[in-house]
């Protein structure tokens, strides 16, 4: 066997898996139910009952997790929300934290 060959045996390769980040959305006492499940269920892909069970999170813990992405797709989601909540005049927050 070749030196090289040795070589390209004993090589390993090392693969980082990017950070993931969750996304919530924060309970205020001012943005209708409705619109929250519409949120969950265009931006955050949920089905309707998954949309109404992640609402209720939010409505009883004051904060219901919407999902875990790489960071730029986390970044892209809080941000939809934000201009979405702005639009249409409710203060809706969304966060994300590193997971």
């Amino acid at each position: 066997m070749s030196v090289a060959r040795e070589f390209e045996l004993l090589e390993e390769t090392i693969v980082k898996h990017p950070k993931k980040f969750k996304v919530y959305l924060l309970n205020d006492d001012y943005t209708s139910m409705d619109f929250v499940v519409d949120i969950l269920i265009t931006i955050f892909h949920k089905s309707y009952e998954q949309a109404e069970a992640v609402m209720l999170e939010i409505h009883k813990m004051d904060r219901g997790l919407c999902g875990v992405y790489t960071h730029e797709i986390a970044e892209t989601k809080v941000i939809q929300v934000i201009k979405r909540s702005q639009k249409s005049g409710f203060p809706l927050k969304a966060i994300m934290e590193e997971e």
